[in-house]
């Protein structure tokens, strides 16, 4: 079980630690460090009372690939002999170790039977008997960290879930770009506005937003803050997740407010509707609506693998398996910009057992894929790679064809996913950065138009999005302009689908799972 069954972790301790350890005299700058340390320190192994069962094979047969020739000897720190790109530099060494050693000595945030179970999963997804739903914000933020904003995101994930669900008769992989989504790649180092230049803003886990020299300093202990924050995360996606707020039979209230008056919030109660009298029908036939599967649902959560000390510092041996888990998040993904075959971040990813995601754009060669997934997953385990596609509408129709037959020739295994958020960028004539809602739709549908031409698999889709009320993305059933940006415009990265635009998506992904498997289903029936 991903949410489920597992008990929660208390975050006031921990903020305690993270307020004491603020408290601590701050040392002078000394010359800037990315290395902790240079000794290696054993990480804490997970009590076997904490893991799952090891997941059970996939439902369909593969072959699996022989082991890859070792690459070296992995370590939990061998990733600091490799080239490391977008790590911010700590102008105090001996602080930045002092934070690590604390955040090792922290519990870990998830476990690792829940990322195995995950893995197994998203196998389904490969093989086209499962979709993979992954959304959240592009940068989770400190000033914005409420209740009320994960409640609203997450019951959103719910409809589009059960949206998908409905179309596509088949699971839907409910994953959280939540709980740890902090840190952000930037394709300049250095910010300048009115002749001033700074460092850039690289996440709140690493330094503040505001446009000045003190905020935009690295601070070591901005990662306790983060840590904490995680966790208090996630104990609230447990208890929505486990405690019936996510029970099949509430369908009906998962509304937002301010969509309920909508299109897309007029569709979806239609929609609930149905569930409901389904709900209803079972009853009546004595079947139970009591089971765990109808009163609870299963949330795994996901973030970039970007600040390599802090997800060092989160690793742990599992005792049930023998295998090193990133105890972060369930799933980790390796970035466009730190994917270097060569580089710090793929090192660490290679040696962790959790599920992993590759962002691909349309710079991505083909033969480097399939070397780049023959690294992270030398046994072609099914569900351990996720392929992510984010390069706008034309180049996946271009390129995407060529990365799935290389993939395909190469016998490996991985599930496709389409971001379409990141190749759609755009800059609105007031300045702020905004995506099309048309472009966003266009790439989704040259994704599924590409894999029923390639005779492949689409096994989900990656959004940036939110529940609040947001203008940041323009178009949608209720079309928000170019005008409307500035009005409620929160994000402090980039622009994110609101719950209506969310929700409109998944009913046209929705339509589209409903006509391949009924093209499924008409190819057997002619087949018998």
């Amino acid at each position: 079980m991903a949410l489920a069954n597992t008990s929660t972790l208390s975050s006031k301790s921990l903020c305690s630690d993270m307020h004491s350890l603020s408290h601590q005299p701050h040392h002078q700058p000394a010359a800037l460090s990315l290395v902790t340390n240079k000794t290696h320190r054993r990480p804490r192994p997970i009590s076997a009372v904490h893991a799952a069962e090891p997941a059970k094979a996939p439902a369909t047969a593969v072959a699996a690939k022989p082991a890859a020739p070792a690459a070296g000897k992995w370590a939990v720190d061998s990733w600091k002999g490799k080239k490391a790109l977008q790590l911010p530099e700590y102008p105090d060494a001996k602080e930045l170790e002092s934070v690590l050693q604390t955040i090792e000595s922290f519990p870990p945030i998830v476990f690792a039977g829940e990322a195995r179970s995950l893995e197994e999963k998203i196998g389904d997804a490969a093989m086209g008997n499962a979709f993979l739903l992954q959304g959240g914000d592009c940068a989770e933020s400190f000033k914005e960290f409420s209740g009320n904003n994960i409640r609203d995101t997450f019951r959103v994930l719910l409809q589009m879930g059960v949206v998908l669900m409905f179309g596509g008769q088949m699971p839907v992989i409910k994953v959280g770009r939540m709980a740890g989504q902090f840190a952000k790649p930037r394709s300049d180092p250095f910010e300048e506005k009115n002749g001033v230049k700074l460092p850039s803003y690289k996440g709140d886990n690493i330094n503040g937003d505001a446009f000045d020299e003190k905020s935009r300093i690295p601070d070591p202990h901005r990662m306790i803050r983060a840590y904490c924050q995680a966790s208090a995360t996630l104990n609230l996606l447990r208890a929505f997740a486990t405690g019936g707020y996510a029970a099949m039979q509430r369908v009906t209230q998962w509304n937002l407010d301010f969509a309920e008056h909508s299109e897309q919030g007029d569709r979806y109660q239609e929609l609930a509707h149905r569930v409901d009298e389904a709900l209803g029908f079972m009853a009546a036939a004595g079947l139970t609506v009591e089971h765990p599967i109808m009163t609870s649902t299963e949330f795994w959560t996901s973030h970039e693998c970007l600040l390599l000390p802090y997800e060092q510092s989160l690793t742990r041996l599992d005792s049930t398996s023998g295998l090193f888990y990133d105890c972060s998040a369930h799933m980790l993904w390796v970035g466009e910009r730190t994917r270097q075959l060569d580089g710090a971040h793929v090192e660490f990813l290679r040696g962790i057992a959790n599920p992993l995601g590759i962002k691909v754009s349309n710079k991505m060669d083909p033969s480097e894929l399939v070397k780049l997934v023959e690294i992270l997953n030398p046994h072609n385990k099914p569900g351990r790679i996720t392929v992510i596609c984010r390069m706008g509408a034309e180049n996946m129709r271009v390129k995407l064809p060529h990365l799935i037959r290389a993939v395909r020739r190469a016998g490996q295994i991985v599930t496709w996913v389409c971001d379409p958020m990141h190749g759609n960028t755009i800059k609105a004539p007031c300045g702020l950065k905004t995506r099309a809602f048309d472009a966003i739709l266009a790439e989704v549908r040259a994704f599924f138009d590409v894999h029923e031409q390639e005779g492949s698999h689409p096994g989900g889709v990656h959004l940036e999005m939110t529940g609040q009320n947001v203008t940041e993305c323009i178009g949608g059933s209720r079309t928000v302009t170019f005008d409307d940006l500035s009005s409620r415009y929160h994000t402090h990265c980039d622009p994110r689908l609101n719950a209506s635009q969310a929700l409109e998506l998944s009913f046209i992904i929705a339509e589209r799972l409903r006509k391949r498997r009924m093209g499924t289903q008409r190819l057997l029936s002619l087949s018998v």
